[in-house]
């Protein structure tokens, strides 16, 4: 077995679209809608389906907004340069919600950034 995808409900298709590729550097893989069941899925990553888990990012016809709730975490991306990584959203019109250094109790360096539903997106320094 092999972890596939995470499903994420978003508000706005096009916007979130834009800011897993424009900003955080991802392709769109596939994009299908489903007028009957009034939804539409696109999924997002760094590489194929075949060899990579990917985003599903799911948009239900009429629903602007959901609700986070309090048990999702966040989705983490590794990269060589967090400081710099964080500079390139920044630029790109990306909201920073905690910027780059070492963890709390720990060395590991990070940041998070956050989608424009709300979801945030950690960033670990694997180097």
């Amino acid at each position: 077995m092999r972890l596939l995808h995470t499903m994420l409900r978003v508000g706005n298709l096009d916007r979130s679209i834009a800011f897993y590729t424009d900003i955080l550097g991802m392709k769109l893989l596939r994009k299908h809608d489903y007028p009957e069941g009034q939804f539409t899925l696109a999924f997002v990553g760094y590489g194929d389906e075949a060899t990579h888990s990917v985003i599903e990012l799911t948009y239900n016809y009429g629903v602007e907004k959901y609700e986070l709730g309090t048990a999702y975490g966040h989705i983490a991306l590794g990269c060589d340069d967090v400081y710099a990584t964080c500079e390139k959203i920044r630029a790109a019109g990306g909201k920073i919600v905690r910027e780059p250094g070492p963890m709390k109790h720990g060395t590991t360096i990070l940041a998070f950034v956050e989608d424009p539903d709300g979801y945030k997106v950690e960033l670990l320094g694997v180097n």
